[in-house]
């Protein structure tokens, strides 16, 4: 039987083929996908997005938003310019997309087309102690004033990205969940001569790292304000229960000295009868 020969071309050439093979297999296993699970929640308002790798839930976002861009529009002598302001909300019918790691995430939401989208970015770090969280560290927010649905007779129309500075959002223990009612607003800087974007969010839960089981949130963090409003819901109650336990601690002394002031003998109070005697 005749013997198989490889010329050192083809040796080099097969090995590097096997080596990208070997290097590319991690980028075919690490498939991720999104997932628009919004139709899950009864909140008309709330959009629940999920990111996935090989099928399981890696970062997951739910949350209800708006956005507010101030935008130029000529006016009515044709020559100035005024700013008008759009107001819309995040829909629920967005497209997803996303990138999971194990220090740094992001999720990319996009509607109209691409005419919006919204990129928020995560990582993690070490704290003081060595505490690990995680945090929203960028968000980006991409828009076109030549979409008409929200942009009426905009200036010189076209597509504008706003960004944060520095952001340092949401911080959070790594293993949990982000949880907070109360609003959170943040403030982009535009391209469009530095205007700026106010992107709010409210009844928010987020986790980007480490979640546990496919679509569940783990272990709630909540928000300061969240915290600091459920306090101020339960100090009246608190006061209440306190200002009770004095009134019957009152009572109960009074009750007390009265039971001790009746059981001693009573001298009479007219006491010229003894003077008499």
């Amino acid at each position: 039987m005749g013997r198989l020969s490889f010329s050192t071309k083809e040796s080099a050439g097969l090995l590097l083929l096997c080596v990208c093979g070997v290097l590319a297999l991690p980028a075919v296993l690490a498939e991720q996908e999104g997932e628009n699970l919004s139709g899950l929640s009864d909140n008309p308002d709330k959009a629940i997005f999920a990111v996935r790798e090989n099928g399981t839930t890696c970062l997951m976002v739910e949350f209800a938003a708006k956005f507010l861009v101030p935008y130029d529009v000529l006016a009515l002598n044709g020559i100035d310019l005024i700013t008008e302001q759009a107001s819309f909300t995040l829909p629920r019918g967005a497209e997803i997309e996303g990138k999971c790691g194990s220090t740094d995430s992001e999720i990319h939401i996009s509607w109209k087309n691409n005419a919006y989208i919204l990129r928020i970015y995560f990582s993690k770090e070490f704290r003081e102690k060595g505490i690990e969280v995680w945090k929203v560290n960028k968000i980006q927010f991409v828009y076109d004033t030549s979409e008409t649905s929200h942009f009426i007779n905009a200036y010189n129309p076209g597509k504008h990205t706003a960004s944060t500075h520095k952001l340092s959002a949401l911080v959070t223990p790594a293993g949990r969940s982000y949880v907070c009612t109360a609003q959170q607003t943040v403030t982009l800087i535009s391209s469009d001569h530095q205007k700026g974007i106010t992107f709010s969010m409210y009844d928010i839960q987020i986790q980007p790292f480490d979640i546990a089981s496919d679509f569940i949130f783990s272990a709630p963090y909540k928000c300061i304000t969240d915290q600091r409003e459920h306090l101020e819901e339960i100090l009246p109650l608190i006061l209440g229960l306190i200002l009770g336990l004095i009134i019957i601690i009152t009572l109960t002394i009074y009750h007390f000295h009265l039971k001790l002031t009746a059981n001693q003998p009573q001298l009479p109070r007219d006491r010229s009868m003894y003077k008499n005697m």
